[in-house]
């Protein structure tokens, strides 16, 4: 697996990597990681799956981000006192 680009952002790091012939975004905030993996007949080529990253599925990504850190937040504190 190796990255073959990233997309700015300023509140995430967002990679795109390749390996067996599909295409895996990688989104990371903090301590959390989401991966989203395209194969070939759902992107062709590395700016189809860009384009694909667009406002509204970054607004997604972010709130489950925000759901991930909720649900870790009560995990802990209620294993941690």
């Amino acid at each position: 697996m190796r990255i073959i680009d990233t997309i700015p952002h300023p509140d995430m790091r967002i990679s795109i990597l390749y390996m067996n012939e599909k295409f895996i975004v990688r989104f990371e905030d903090g301590p959390y990681e989401q991966h989203f993996k395209f194969t070939k007949d759902m992107a062709k080529d590395l700016e189809q799956v860009k384009k694909t990253v667009d406002e509204s599925f970054l607004k997604s990504v972010r709130e489950i981000f925000e759901q991930m850190h909720q649900h870790f937040k009560e995990t802990y504190f209620r294993n941690n006192g």
